[in-house]
């Protein structure tokens, strides 16, 4: 059974769609969309994500070998399409122990990526790209500019744009950040079919609604 949308920016609950009006509303932040999460990864469901998607569905490519896809979802409807999209991985960190990685694509104030980087959004902020970049990745086999957040616990938080939409890369723990300074490589889905050897793995507790 498909779970109930959340805001993209907080995951609260939201009012539908009703006679009056044909948005989404949270109570704390108004007319947003919806935010999807597919309940069960896999190939059939992260097709449809990348049938909706108006951005790019970024996966990290080449996966390691001991990397697995635990979840995907979208902010959208199938009226509008996905506006944001997100997709999480989970692995061995490159200092030892479990990482996971949370790769959202997003135009500008849908306010998702900076959810999952901790930061009360719902676009990075002014200043952010301020100096050089802390990292790059490559996209379209380009390398694409990132800057680390201040301010967030627990996690590596990068931003920076790709193909004109915000590109956020967030990694638990933040010591795996490093995963960031290691030539990483995103490809976006909507260009090439998912890969027959990826894995998928039960959905990330991170992307499970909160309790309510």
């Amino acid at each position: 059974m498909q779970p109930e949308p959340t805001c993209p920016r907080c995951g609260g609950p939201l009012r539908a769609p009703g006679l009056w009006s044909s948005a989404w509303e949270c109570a704390t932040h108004g007319a947003v969309h919806p935010f999807h999460v597919l309940p069960h990864p896999g190939r059939e469901p992260l097709e449809h994500v990348v049938a909706l998607a108006r951005v790019p569905v970024w996966m990290r490519w080449p996966m390691p070998a001991s990397w697995v896809v635990s979840g995907f979802g979208y902010a959208g409807d199938e009226r509008t399409g996905a506006r944001a999209t997100l997709l999480s991985m989970n692995g061995a960190g490159p200092l030892g122990g479990p990482c996971e990685m949370v790769v959202v694509a997003e135009e500008p104030g849908v306010g998702l990526g900076a959810r999952y980087a901790g930061l009360p959004g719902p676009d990075p902020g002014d200043g952010f790209d301020q100096g050089a970049p802390h990292a790059k990745v490559e996209t379209h086999g380009h390398p694409t500019a990132l800057w680390a957040l201040d301010g967030v616990d627990g996690r590596a938080a990068f931003v920076g744009e790709a193909m004109a939409q915000w590109l956020w890369v967030v990694v638990w723990p933040d010591a795996a950040g490093v995963l960031l300074y290691d030539g990483l490589a995103l490809v976006d889905l909507r260009e090439r079919p998912v890969c027959p050897d990826v894995d998928f793995a039960p959905l990330s507790e991170r992307l499970r609604p909160p309790a309510v």
